[in-house]
């Protein structure tokens, strides 16, 4: 992909969608060490889901009322704390790109920086409380430092920028005490080992990086 326009969202999504299918099992296991144990059913369902709300719901030529309706109606489909955080994600990067026709690399760089903000606003959360706001945050911090340095740079070198970035973020959640849900009961137990949600913010663009490259 060059650009991403609405007819092509859906493609974007089935990527990731695949992904989180195939680390379905891996998440809840994660999960189920340190929280509820269905965090990858709830990531597998709302982004199985997410491809057809997109083509249910889209707006022509504009990328962002698209995925602002389609978040929108994913919060219905998995109403967990995950899948509201996720929702919510989408529809800020929706927001912040409305009125666009395609997605470049600089919109996708403002699509993660929303998105990342959109989870931060609805879970009152931030930096280092070892979350999926570490992965997915850290990934629109390098996404944005590469659009700084080259305006210009693909959806591709982007994509691998936020991925590189989530990585890195994922690694610094095995040193942080985590504060919230039932993480934090067991949070003696998280030192040295990975956030799943962060886990599950760096799969999404994983996903999203499948679908760039495949075209």
């Amino acid at each position: 992909m060059t650009v991403i326009t609405c007819e092509t969202l859906p493609q974007l999504f089935e990527h990731v969608a695949a992904l989180f299918a195939e680390k379905k099992d891996e998440l809840c296991e994660m999960d189920a060490n340190m929280g509820d144990g269905d965090l990858g059913l709830t990531m597998s369902k709302g982004y199985g889901a997410l491809p057809q709300l997109i083509r249910d719901n889209t707006e022509a030529g504009d990328v962002g009322k698209t995925l602002m309706k389609a978040g929108m109606k994913m919060a219905s489909v998995v109403p967990s704390t995950m899948g509201t955080l996720m929702s919510s994600g989408i529809m800020a990067g929706g927001k912040a790109l409305k009125g666009c026709s395609s997605i470049d690399g600089a919109a996708l760089s403002r699509y993660l920086t929303a998105f990342a903000d959109g989870i931060a606003n609805r879970g009152k959360c931030r930096r280092g409380n070892r979350t999926i706001l570490d992965a997915v945050g850290a990934a629109a911090d390098r996404a944005a430092a590469l659009i700084a340095a080259d305006p210009a740079a693909t959806l591709q070198a982007v994509m691998q920028a936020a991925v590189e970035g989530a990585v890195e973020g994922v690694e610094a959640t095995k040193s942080m005490t985590p504060v919230f849900g039932k993480a934090a009961v067991f949070a003696a137990k998280a030192i040295g080992i990975a956030d799943q949600g962060a886990v599950a913010g760096l799969i999404m663009l994983q996903g999203m990086q499948n679908a760039i490259q495949a075209e």
